[in-house]
């Protein structure tokens, strides 16, 4: 995203709060009135300081000082996996040192670690993470059936289909992201659809598409071009083995083509027959 756009994503009350619990430890040990007051102490120091860094090997890693152990590490194994980071990487950078805050707040004081994790909470349950809430250009259709009807009704639209549940936590994350891009790719001969596999089993049987508990085929998303699947995430390679996804919008823009898709669509637009008109006698 440009950086304007970041800029004004953190002066959301979900960031901008958060960020000011992720450096409450060390603002309070580093300022004598806070730590003295806090802390009752005249001379206050550092007992262990929580940074987060970046290594080309690893998207981030917790580290505390005096100690080489590392907390809640995520390594990233090709640069694909680095590239999908980057978009969610605000967001764990946030947790992770909203979780070592609080321990060092523990670690100093369990009353002051008690009233650190009940406005932590708080803050949770008042100001959730900010999502989009902009247009979206989806139709949802009721199971195999219906989706068979709109692939046929004309093989000219190139329809992009999201396969999903209600109760799916990944799902939950997904929804906003293909809203906005049915917003910002939605035309007349290319549209983007939703299929409920929790309440049509049938869609998920069809497209061989797992909707247990402990499934990683949650969402799925498959395009289809002249009623035809063309390509679909996550998909099994050759082995049969599951290849992992992350649904972000560039992941998805890159892996189905969207560009270049709604270049092609938009130069070859859906000619309609116009109706004579009846000549009035």
């Amino acid at each position: 995203m440009p950086l304007k756009k970041d800029l004004r994503l953190l002066l959301k009350p979900y960031y901008f709060i958060n960020i000011l619990l992720s450096f409450s430890y060390i603002v309070s040990k580093r300022v004598p009135i806070v730590c003295n007051y806090v802390f009752a102490q005249a001379e206050c120091e550092l007992d262990g300081v929580a940074c987060v860094k970046r290594v080309p090997h690893a998207s981030c890693t917790l580290v505390s000082e005096g100690d080489g152990n590392s907390l809640f590490p995520h390594d990233s194994h090709n640069d694909k996996n680095k590239e999908n980071w980057k978009r969610n990487y605000d967001k764990l950078l946030i947790i992770q040192l909203c979780v070592a805050n609080l321990i060092l707040w523990f670690y100093a004081d369990i009353r002051m670690g008690i009233i650190f994790a009940i406005i932590f909470i708080l803050c949770g349950l008042v100001f959730p993470e900010p999502t989009y809430q902009g247009p979206e250009k989806v139709t949802y259709l009721r199971g195999a059936n219906g989706l068979q009807e709109e692939l046929h009704r004309d093989t000219r639209v190139v329809w992009l289909i999201a396969f999903y549940t209600a109760w799916n936590p990944a799902c939950v994350n997904f929804a906003p992201i293909f809203s906005e891009l049915s917003a910002e790719y939605a035309l007349e001969n290319l549209k983007f659809g939703k299929v409920d596999i929790g309440r049509y089993p049938d869609a998920a049987i069809k497209y061989h598409i797992s909707d247990a508990s402990t499934s990683k085929q949650l969402p799925t998303l498959i395009l289809f071009k002249e009623g035809k699947e063309i390509e679909r995430r996550p998909y099994t390679d050759h082995k049969g083995k599951l290849v992992k996804f992350l649904f972000s919008l560039d992941n998805i823009k890159a892996a189905f083509d969207l560009n270049n898709v709604h270049k092609d669509c938009k130069k070859n637009p859906i000619k309609r027959k116009e109706k004579k008109a009846v000549k009035a006698e």
